[in-house]
């Protein structure tokens, strides 16, 4: 070997230990936590909840960027054009699955441009009606729609939204039919909810426990498989008869595709520990939200199916976003 070739090669193999010091060193300046929607509601509070604990556990600040727009279109475009080096991560919810179904192009490829870090939890659905409803219990809800076709408006945070979908869902599965009122966000839904302007409207339980427990709304079915430990007294549809019926929002961890694969598997353990803690999974479940963590394989595997459950969803009902 020639003696430079052989200096070069010594100056190499001495790099590597420096490379692999610094991704070891992960995070070693802030780090950023796109949030594609307002502050305030189920995806930001849940993402500067877990945001705090990853900064008290890895000693960097995890920033929360609010960044609203288009269904969370405009946040996620901006992850994917983001650095893979592990300082910018983003969370979303159930319309990310939707919205590869939703819009008939998107400014990323959701394969080919994101990575799945962990799911965090779910919030399954909850059905409010209007106190001055003629029901007061979904089997009641169903049977008046299906009798009253047309003379029931549900109210949603927008078209395509999980609490959209969800009541396309349940109109489906009952063979019923309710009129969709969208909304620009969840809480001018629940005001003219309460106000007698629509008579429905399924959101996280988050949003409707306080209302429903002061009694300003009635809370008539939980759109999962078991009752909600926050709200214990709600019965599920399907313990009410309408067999099949779930619906939730959930909140889960992405990344730009590339992100080196033991900072994604770093992050994964740490919020799997995370929402695993008596406090953070008390927190969660107060909110009517069921701590999950798990594998990025885990959760890549989780979202196929939301987007393949929703998109048929988003074609039966023919669904459009404005």
């Amino acid at each position: 070997m020639k003696r430079r070739d052989f200096t070069l090669g010594l100056g190499a193999l001495a790099a590597l230990p420096n490379a692999f010091a610094q991704q070891a060193a992960w995070p070693a300046k802030p780090v950023r936590v796109i949030v594609p929607y307002p502050p305030g509601g189920f995806t930001d509070v849940t993402a500067r909840l877990i945001a705090q604990k990853l900064q008290e556990r890895l000693g960097q600040s995890f920033v929360v960027d609010n960044k609203p727009g288009a269904n969370s279109v405009i946040g996620v475009d901006a992850l994917a054009k983001s650095p893979a080096d592990g300082y910018t991560l983003a969370v979303v919810i159930a319309a990310y699955a939707a919205n590869t179904s939703l819009y008939p192009k998107l400014p990323y490829d959701p394969a080919r441009d994101i990575a799945p870090v962990s799911l965090i939890g779910q919030s399954p659905l909850v059905a409010a009606v209007n106190n001055e409803a003629p029901f007061k219990s979904a089997a009641e809800l169903i049977a008046y729609a299906k009798k009253n076709p047309g003379k029931i408006s549900f109210g949603s945070s927008g078209n395509g939204s999980a609490a959209h979908l969800s009541t396309e869902l349940l109109k489906s599965l009952t063979g019923s039919y309710m009129v969709h009122i969208p909304y620009r966000g969840a809480a001018a839904a629940l005001t003219d909810l309460m106000g007698g302007q629509i008579q429905l409207f399924l959101d996280a339980a988050s949003g409707l426990i306080n209302p429903g427990k002061s009694g300003r709304v009635r809370l008539i079915g939980v759109a999962s498989e078991k009752r909600l430990p926050s709200l214990p007294d709600v019965p599920t549809f399907i313990e009410q008869g309408v067999a099949g019926f779930t619906g939730s929002t959930w909140a889960g961890i992405l990344a730009p595709a590339g992100t080196p694969a033991d900072i994604v598997r770093k992050l994964a353990d740490e919020v799997h520990a995370i929402v695993r803690t008596d406090e953070v999974r008390g927190k969660l479940e107060a909110m009517g939200t069921i701590p999950v963590g798990g594998t990025p394989a885990e959760f890549g595997a989780f979202i196929n199916a939301e987007t393949a459950k929703w998109g048929k969803v988003i074609r039966e009902a023919k669904v459009q976003v404005d």
